[in-house]
């Protein structure tokens, strides 16, 4: 009996161990690579060497950049506070900052409907955490991350109107309703309505009927096609079941503080666009009143960005590497002077995405070595 209990818990190790190595250091290669093709691509097409020797950074564009990466700042604090919140203050602020940062790390190099909820459980579990409450605090956070874009962009759609949004570069469409003319259109809906059905699902899961959903779960995934996943949703459904127990008894104060800490990180995060172009603005000679953004084209770009996170959501390359860079082009160029939109990308993707790359892939290591000494262990006894 006690060499069966140690199987278990060695066949759990191994498990967890091949988690770690499917988010692996070296996949960090991949979004860059795809990234930076998308960029190149683009520069080819609009570089001018005339055009770009006129940028020279003034005082006002070090304040802005400032304030650009200060928005990365709030962006991640929020996040460390929700998992703060979310944990009950179990976690310390330390852990709760590595949390954060292998997460943002798995989501940078796995596609965009992936995310890095696959393997979150296990880097807050192996923080000191049980199972149970560290599947509860993943669920939790998906389903405020949904929620926050299941209201803004409702929201920023009937402040804004469906032609603006939808329409790029003032472009006039010649026949039928503009934004059915968009093809960026037909990709916000297909990724809005992705989010509104899982936020449901995870809803009715976690605050209404478990049990009925893990049934469900389990009968989709003894269908033929769906068979060989049937551990892992198995697996899925007892967890939803336990992160319920958990939920179902925190109070509405609870939910208001971690959907605020929510609100700030997605809002702070949608912001750095607009100083990252105000402060290129301030770069080039000869300002003129048409150049300077209106208080309303930053609400434009800012529900822009929105609308491209949820249209990213249905790309299959690593944290939308690629369509990310393209997407933006297009759908923000009319705010960038001409000649610097690729530029503008790069240097979007450089605050917001790359340096999770590099900082997940430093951690990474020695958090692997930390927790997985125990695994190295139990493989040794086991193989003599």
């Amino acid at each position: 009996m006690v060499r069966f209990v140690k199987k278990l818990k060695y066949l759990k190790m191994s498990d967890e161990s091949s988690q770690i190595k499917g988010i692996s250091g070296i996949k960090v290669i991949y979004p860059i690579i795809i990234g930076f093709v998308a960029v190149g691509y683009m520069l080819f097409k609009e570089f001018d060497i005339h055009i770009f020797n006129l940028l020279h950074f003034t005082y006002y564009s070090f304040i802005f950049l400032f304030f650009a990466f200060l928005m990365m700042i709030i962006r991640d604090l929020g996040y460390v506070v929700r998992v703060k919140i979310l944990s009950d203050n179990k976690l310390t602020w330390m852990q709760c900052f590595r949390i954060v940062f292998l997460w943002e790390f798995a989501s940078a190099i796995t596609p965009s409907a992936v995310g890095g909820t696959a393997v979150a459980t296990l880097f807050i579990y192996k923080e000191g955490i049980n199972l149970g409450k560290s599947t509860a605090i993943v669920l939790a956070t998906a389903f405020l991350d949904e929620l926050y874009f299941l209201i803004m962009f409702p929201l920023l759609f009937l402040i804004i109107g469906t032609n603006t949004l939808f329409t790029i570069g003032g472009e006039m469409f010649s026949q039928g309703i503009p934004m059915f003319d968009n093809k960026y259109f037909y990709f916000a809906v297909v990724g809005y309505s992705i989010k509104l059905i899982f936020d449901l699902f995870v809803a009715y899961g976690l605050f209404i009927n478990p049990n009925s959903i893990k049934q469900l779960i389990i009968w989709l995934f003894k269908l033929p096609i769906l068979k060989r996943w049937y551990f892992e949703a198995e697996k899925t459904a007892n967890d939803l079941v336990i992160a319920s127990i958990e939920l179902k008894k925190k109070s509405f104060k609870f939910w208001v503080k971690a959907f605020t800490a929510t609100f700030f990180s997605w809002t702070a995060r949608y912001w750095v666009v607009n100083f990252l172009i105000v402060a290129l603005i301030f770069g080039l000679p000869d300002i003129n009143s048409d150049m300077i953004l209106s208080t309303w084209d930053h609400i434009l770009i800012f529900a822009r960005q929105l609308v491209m996170w949820i249209m990213m959501l249905v790309m299959p390359s690593p944290g939308g590497s690629g369509f990310a860079e393209a997407v933006f082009s297009d759908y923000l160029g009319e705010f960038i002077p001409v000649g610097f939109v690729a530029i503008m990308a790069l240097l979007w993707r450089f605050v917001s995405y790359y340096p999770y790359l590099f900082v997940g892939a430093f951690i990474l290591p020695r958090w692997t070595k930390k927790h997985f000494t125990a695994f190295i262990v139990k493989k040794d006894n086991a193989e003599s």
